[in-house]
């Protein structure tokens, strides 16, 4: 097997399971863009097998700390074990994510499960040239009906592979209503955003809804309308959800019109917006922020970070003396005290108090690996302000 030595002080070395171009000290033999790899040390230790790509930043991923062959028992083993997980920390079978990537030692590998449906995505060449193998194994652990490929991620173009999407094996259902705590959700498996729906906000939704009782609630960045519906579903006084998606609009529409829950929605920017509200001096008692993700690369940060201040600051305005704001980022480049800096310093400028009443993270069937940050994304704040002092 070709392979790699790596450089000292890689992180690799400190457990980590990637190796980027500039940590690669030399290469022996010669691997081609999908090969498995062997990755060693400077004194020829075995550190392990990983795929490969020199397309990518990330040239190599450890698959294994032994040497491994990427074979059908190879991944009946690895997606068992990622299914036996989630059905031992409670998770939903009809409602899921069964693969999620590093965190299953499948890199580049997702699994979402809507009921007896499946959809898949291959973010890594190696996986992405197994990917009919994926297909039959997920439909054989899972006993699916089908499996449908979402391969039209724009971060594929970073492994030098094209989009990709359609029904990859079985005969799959592309569009159907999901239920979560008795909210209808109509999903588009084949074109709707990811993989139909986040699977990593569901847990939220209802934590965030036993807020809203009796309250006007703002859902900015409404998507489909998770923390819309859920806050009315709840008892919410008033909800107002704000989206400027035209296929997030329409789909947020949609739910609202089949699961006849006072929602108004309104298609419009969010900063705008809520510059708007300020200036009538509108007042919520409830406001969520759930942006899309800032920034998809580390040297958009900063940026990223003046973009949230700048959210809270207009977030500040509008909320009642006593109103709570769950605030929420998805971008894993920005960690969790940094988000919160930020939410701190737009909160000041907006001359606002809060105390943190409750810290959320992404659902249990998207597992953080200790040794692997990156698989810690989704941090959020329920923050509730206080009286002027």
């Amino acid at each position: 097997m070709a392979g790699l030595i790596i450089r000292p002080r890689s992180r690799i070395l400190h457990g980590h399971d990637w190796v980027f171009a500039t940590e690669v000290q030399k290469t022996f033999g010669q691997p081609q863009d999908g090969d498995l790899v062997s990755l060693k040390d400077g004194r020829d230790k075995l550190l392990g097998t990983a795929i490969y790509n020199s397309k990518s930043q990330i040239v190599a991923r450890r698959i294994s700390r032994h040497r491994q062959v990427l074979d059908r028992d190879f991944f009946v083993r690895r997606i068992q074990q990622a299914v036996e997980f989630r059905d031992r920390m409670g998770c939903r079978r009809d409602l899921r994510r069964v693969v999620w990537s590093e965190s299953d030692g499948l890199p580049g590998v997702i699994a979402d499960q809507y009921g007896n449906t499946l959809v898949l995505q291959t973010l890594t060449l190696a996986m992405d040239q197994q990917k009919s193998v994926i297909a039959e194994v997920l439909i054989e652990v899972l006993g699916a009906d089908g499996v449908i490929e979402r391969n039209d991620a724009p971060v594929r173009a970073l492994e030098g592979m094209a989009p990709s999407s359609g029904v990859l094996a079985g005969a799959p259902t592309s569009m159907l209503v999901v239920d979560i705590d008795d909210v209808k959700f109509e999903i588009d498996l084949a074109q709707g955003q990811k993989t139909g729906f986040y699977l990593d906000q569901v847990d939220n939704y209802r934590a965030v809804a036993a807020h809203a009782r009796g309250k006007r609630v703002l859902d900015c960045f409404s998507n489909q309308g998770g923390f819309a519906l859920a806050c009315a579903k709840a008892g919410a006084a008033e909800v107002v959800a704000i989206e400027s998606g035209a296929e997030c609009c329409d789909r947020l529409e949609h739910n609202v019109k089949i699961n006849a829950l006072p929602v108004r929605c309104e298609r419009a920017d969010v900063f705008g917006y809520l510059k708007a509200l300020s200036r009538a001096e509108e007042k919520f008692d409830l406001v969520i922020l759930d942006p899309p993700s800032f920034t998809k690369a580390k040297g958009g940060v900063h940026d990223a970070l003046r973009g949230y201040r700048e959210l809270h600051v207009r977030a500040g305005e509008v909320l009642a003396p006593d109103g709570l704001l769950a605030t929420f980022s998805c971008s894993h480049h920005v960690g969790a005290s940094a988000f919160l800096e930020s939410a701190a310093a737009g909160l000041m400028d907006a001359r606002r108090s809060a105390r943190v009443l409750e810290e959320y993270r992404q659902a249990a069937d998207h597992p953080v690996v200790l040794h692997l940050p990156e698989t810690s994304y989704l941090k959020g704040l329920l923050l509730e302000m206080m009286p002027a002092r």
